[in-house]
């Protein structure tokens, strides 16, 4: 387990870098670190944003055992929010949780006839559905009628639709009382499942930064999304009570999950939701630099060498092409932080085999000297390593694997 206790103190300008860079002089680069003081400072600040609901962490921003598993050991914390159920059996038979919920809808023949089998898997696990439909699937997989009594959670749509304009994740087409209500009436009458719960993510709430950069057009922006954010927010909270009351004519539910790191406030304050879900504020990647009601200090890094010097201001490090997932724009690309000053260059940015950097700090780089870049987002830094470094003061105090460094890819 990490020792996650909250430091008494802040970093300052060069946040865990300097020290990160003192501990893990002696290890081959690419290295990835994570300090132990801010994770659990970033931890303890996700379970005051969310009040009086529990946290299911969101493992595809984590995507290492050892760190779900310590986390969830923190008061505030209660079950799994995973991607795949192949990883959620995983997380299951290795004593992570005994409470998972699939995030996505699962077409995996092998897992869903793993989890029908098994009585713990099927006590432990929920799986997500946003239409009957993808029921039939399990039921060709499996004998309805000789099999474990199977949980479902519904996913109930909460984008915002303004006329033809749709803002927000396009994950279901349950957004109305009567399409839920018809939804939970239909799994009712099914043989071999049960409703055990619904989730709605609001993602136009919780994953659009809504900083200003301090630019006019980049200010003008930001009053915008928080615009309409704030008209998102009466939106969601007023369908997703409306749907919840719907369904719950048909069935007790037990649980009520929506959110994300960016919304815990909002969602947390609706009284419909008994739990929200959170996994990105833990490592604090940069792209949650850019939310104005919170800022995670970032917990997770990764250096890489320098290998070249090709010209006056400029160093070129190894490899650095981890460039995020989503809508391909600047924000995806990882961040040079330490040393400050460092920016990619337009020609190439962060490339495959080498990545070009300019700055004048860069004459005062040699050939070994390490470059800290912080991921624009959680999790997937995780798909690049094997292990995190974990940092406490000036030491690694230990390693802890990813997903990919147990040999497990899930998606």
């Amino acid at each position: 387990m990490i020792n996650l206790v909250v430091p008494d103190t802040e970093d300052g300008v060069e946040g865990p870098w300097v020290r990160a860079g003192r501990a893990t002089a002696d290890r081959a680069a690419p290295v990835a670190v994570l300090d132990a003081g801010s994770l659990a400072h970033n931890a303890d600040q996700l379970v005051r944003r969310a009040g009086t609901k529990s946290i299911r962490v969101a493992s595809k921003s984590v995507r290492s055992r050892e760190v779900l598993s310590s986390v969830l050991a923190l008061p505030g914390y209660a079950g799994v929010l995973a991607y795949t159920l192949a990883e959620a059996i995983w997380l299951v038979r290795t004593g992570v949780s005994t409470d998972v919920v699939v995030g996505y809808p699962s077409t995996d023949r092998a897992a869903l006839s793993e989890l029908a089998t098994d009585p713990m898997l099927a006590e432990a696990i929920t799986i997500m559905i946003d239409s009957p439909s993808q029921l039939d699937l399990v039921d060709a997989v499996t004998d309805n009628r000789n099999r474990e009594l199977i949980k479902v959670c519904l996913e109930l749509d909460c984008s915002l639709e303004l006329g033809p304009v749709h803002l927000g994740a396009w994950r279901s087409a349950i957004r109305t009382p009567a399409r839920a209500r018809a939804a939970a009436a239909h799994l009712e009458a099914r043989t071999g499942f049960r409703l055990a719960g619904v989730m709605g993510y609001e993602a136009q709430v919780a994953g659009v930064p809504n900083r200003g950069g301090g630019d006019p057009a980049s200010t003008l922006r930001a009053v915008a999304v928080r615009g309409i954010q704030q008209l998102s927010v009466r939106d969601v909270a007023a369908r997703r009570a409306a749907m919840v009351a719907a369904i719950s004519e048909v069935t007790p539910l037990d649980f009520v999950n929506g959110g994300g790191t960016g919304s815990l406030e909002t969602t947390a304050a609706e009284a419909s939701v008994t739990e929200v879900a959170a996994g990105s504020g833990l490592f604090g990647p940069h792209l949650f630099d850019g939310y104005l009601a919170f800022t995670p200090r970032p917990a997770a890094g990764f250096a890489l060498d320098v290998v070249r010097r090709p010209a006056r201001g400029m160093v070129t490090v190894a490899g650095g092409g981890w460039i995020a997932s989503g809508v391909p724009g600047r924000d995806r690309l990882p961040r040079p932080v330490w040393p400050e000053g460092l920016t990619l260059v337009g020609t190439e940015m962060a490339g495959e085999v080498q990545t070009p950097l300019r700055g004048r700090v860069a004459d005062a780089l040699a050939p070994g000297d390490r470059v800290w870049f912080r991921h624009s987002k959680a999790g997937e830094l995780s798909e690049h390593v094997n292990e995190f470094m974990i940092i406490e003061g000036d030491a690694v105090v230990q390693q802890v694997a990813t997903y990919r460094g147990e040999g497990q890819a899930f998606l």
